[in-house]
């Protein structure tokens, strides 16, 4: 895939819910001459991560091929800029911090557990009867 990711002046992810993140990372990942446009849709995960992408709502045909048209003609200096940006972040927000992160989360929900099933300290109160 890296070499059709080098290849490739635009890659377009039209996902129509989240999905296809991988694809925007790796697409970022792959390029680093710093060339190329990455297109996403708003939809997807990436899109909040990736904001230097050409953002567009995929049901809106005319902002999706404006952004297209624009990808194709932007400046290599635009898109050097762009992609030093994306590849920052998708070089520190990497497979290992994802992964260290879902530890971090999995321990603090065993510490709530801990604390739940021992009763002390009291989480809430039960409601009185009347």
């Amino acid at each position: 895939m890296f070499r059709y990711y080098r290849a490739a002046e635009v890659c377009y992810v039209s996902s129509l819910h989240d999905g296809m993140n991988l694809v925007a990372k790796e697409f970022v990942a792959a390029r680093d001459d710093e060339r190329g446009v990455l297109v996403l849709s708003q939809f997807t995960g990436a899109a909040r991560d990736l904001t230097e992408a050409l953002i567009v709502n995929p049901y809106d045909l005319q902002q999706a091929s404006d952004a297209l048209a624009a990808a194709l003609r932007m400046p290599d200096d635009e898109q050097r800029e762009r992609m030093r940006s994306m590849r920052r972040l998708v070089s520190e927000f990497n497979v290992y911090r994802w992964a260290g992160r879902m530890l971090v989360d999995a321990a603090e929900l065993r510490r709530k557990e801990r604390v739940s099933v021992s009763g002390w300290p009291p989480l809430s109160q039960p409601a009185e009867a009347a």
